[in-house]
């Protein structure tokens, strides 16, 4: 069974039944890693998905708020461009609740 190994220089999450020689993210050796609980491990496969969706939620905020500028340049007229205005105000957000829950993931060890 494949375990979960944690660079404890840079955060850095491998999957196999050793740690790597060489850390992918900061070049470091294996003997940088620490093995993960079976807890800690769960943690990171219950959070897999959900922190996909909060990034999956970003990229679709940043879309939402660069069509509402469009709208708001076009100008077409005041309540139009409050719309767009206030479409844009949410998207951002929306965007910044996600990245805090990501930010909030990453602290209890749910990357």
């Amino acid at each position: 069974m494949k375990k979960l190994f944690k660079c404890t220089v840079c955060g850095y999450i491998h999957e196999g039944m050793q740690a790597p020689e060489v850390c992918p993210k900061c070049n470091l050796g294996k003997e940088k890693f620490v093995e993960l609980t079976s807890e800690e491990a769960e943690k990171i496969y219950s959070s897999d998905r959900t922190n996909d969706i909060h990034s999956e939620i970003i990229v679709l905020a940043n879309k939402i708020a660069k069509l509402a500028q469009e709208g708001i340049e076009i100008n077409l007229d005041p309540k139009c461009v409050n719309g767009f205005e206030k479409a844009k105000n949410e998207a951002w957000t929306i965007k910044q609740r996600c990245k805090a829950e990501l930010a909030g993931h990453m602290t209890n060890g749910k990357w």
